[in-house]
């Protein structure tokens, strides 16, 4: 594995969000959701997640992830990707949510 350096660290904006929306993503390759979710003074914000076999939609709603919020808009099919939703690989390769352990406010940072 490579190292990676405190300023490679810092360049990666890591932010708190609540789930707003959340609607199936026939187009995807392999089953998704497209979410829209609120990260406070930074807007609001659209993504494409794996997520589908561990979520359902109205669980999801309401609920705060964590995401890379830097990265460079994507297309992914007809929909544009404007952050990456995190999530942790189980023994099955489905995708877990991180999530904070308490309620915090939109945007804070990650660090």
């Amino acid at each position: 594995m490579n190292a990676l350096s405190w300023d490679d660290f810092e360049k990666v904006d890591m932010r708190v969000g609540t789930i707003l929306e959340v609607n199936d993503f026939p187009k995807a390759r392999k089953p998704a959701y497209q979410l829209t979710m609120d990260f406070g003074e930074l807007g609001i914000k659209k993504s494409s997640a794996q997520i589908v076999s561990l979520y359902n939609r109205e669980e999801l709603i309401g609920k705060q992830v964590i995401a890379v919020v830097n990265f460079p808009p994507k297309q992914i099919a007809n929909f544009i990707s404007e952050c990456l939703v995190l999530g942790v690989y189980n023994e099955n390769s489905d995708v877990v949510l991180l999530t904070p352990d308490k309620k915090t406010d939109n945007g804070c940072k990650i660090g």
